[in-house]
């Protein structure tokens, strides 16, 4: 039998000393870390940036199939996305939670444990938060800080006409392995005696389970000298990101559907389940990839990157916003990507 701590056992001070107590600083920007009154940050002439998620179970997440170590890393990874989508460097993090009862002492050290390996992983302090008790649902607010030289950071609202539109990684793996998720899910509440079958999905699964934030493509366009002229992060899908880039900077755009980039695992799992892969990959949400648009003189320096895809271009306003088809047709782009508000 696996030890149980009540959470009451420690109050809230001895409860948030004991999650963090593993986490060392990492940035001299940070002064004073966690366990004060508030944290200290000094970023020494840099601009900061700030963003934060609200991530609730049964909305963002269904804990039947994401272990606590995973959904702490992925708490982490949303927030540092959008970071990375600014064209700067995390470097802080705040992260509070609410629990009910039915969550013990080990199972936050768990979820703790997946934040701390996020963390490490992208250099970045914990620096503060706060936990409460909640009715029934666990609930995750997490603000991330990170630091920019002056006037490197990159909006959503500054692409020019004729700049290419770029993604990093591939496309649809996250919503594939929902898809499955919530089919092996469906399957296991109808007969609890039939083992979830996975079917060897990796890829797919640590897509939606494991996503990673992309520093190692804003590394990569500052060896290259390259600032982006618009970016964001694909968390919603890659056609409802497009249109937000279009609006935002008034223009249109062309995107090529043989350009987007799909893994192969994606596309045999599409397949398999009777899904068309392109629909996946503009529509499927949460790969926390980077879509930013770049003049195209800096073309030949992308080519230098394998895990950058050319997929279209920046058009004038009223040229709409378009994808072609591989057969040679022209639609118009929708945003069916996920909404936090559907019923």
């Amino acid at each position: 039998m696996e030890q149980r701590t009540e959470i009451g056992e420690l109050g809230e001070f001895g409860l948030i000393e004991h999650l963090t107590r593993n986490f060392e600083i990492q940035n001299a920007s940070t002064v004073v870390g966690v366990g004060d009154d508030a944290a200290v940050l000094d970023h020494f002439g840099k601009q900061v940036v700030v963003t934060t998620d609200l991530l609730i179970e049964g909305i963002h997440f269904d804990l039947m199939y994401t272990p606590l170590k995973h959904l702490g890393y992925k708490a982490v990874m949303v927030n540092l996305s959008d970071i990375y989508a600014m064209n700067a460097i995390p470097t802080q993090i705040t992260m509070s939670i609410g629990v009910s009862n039915r969550f013990s002492l080990e199972a936050l050290s768990e979820f703790y444990e997946g934040v701390h390996v996020a963390c490490e992983k992208h250099g970045v302090d914990l620096v503060g938060g706060d936990t409460s008790s909640s009715q029934k649902g666990f609930i995750i607010s997490v603000t991330a800080i990170g630091e920019v030289a002056p006037d490197q950071f990159v909006k959503r609202s500054t692409a020019q006409q004729g700049d290419l539109i770029c993604v990093s990684g591939d496309l649809g793996g996250a919503f594939l392995g929902l898809t499955l998720m919530e089919r092996e899910k469906k399957i296991f509440l109808e007969n609890p005696q039939v083992q979830p079958d996975l079917e060897n999905e990796n890829y797919i699964v640590g897509r939606l389970l494991k996503p990673e934030a992309r520093k190692d493509i804003i590394q990569f366009l500052a060896a290259q000298n390259i600032v982006p002229t618009a970016m964001m992060d694909v968390s919603d899908g890659v056609s409802s990101e497009v249109l937000h880039l279009c609006r935002q900077s008034n223009l249109g755009c062309r995107i090529y559907e043989e350009k987007l980039p799909v893994s192969e695992d994606s596309r045999k799992a599409a397949y398999k389940f009777g899904l068309d892969p392109t629909v996946c990959a503009l529509n499927g949400g949460e790969d926390y990839e980077l879509i930013f648009t770049l003049k195209q003189e800096d073309y030949d320096k992308i080519t230098l990157n394998e895990e950058i895809s050319v997929i279209g271009y920046m058009t004038a306003i009223e040229e709409g916003c378009k994808l072609l088809t591989k057969g040679g047709n022209s639609f118009d782009i929708t945003a069916q990507g996920w909404n936090a508000f559907q019923k």
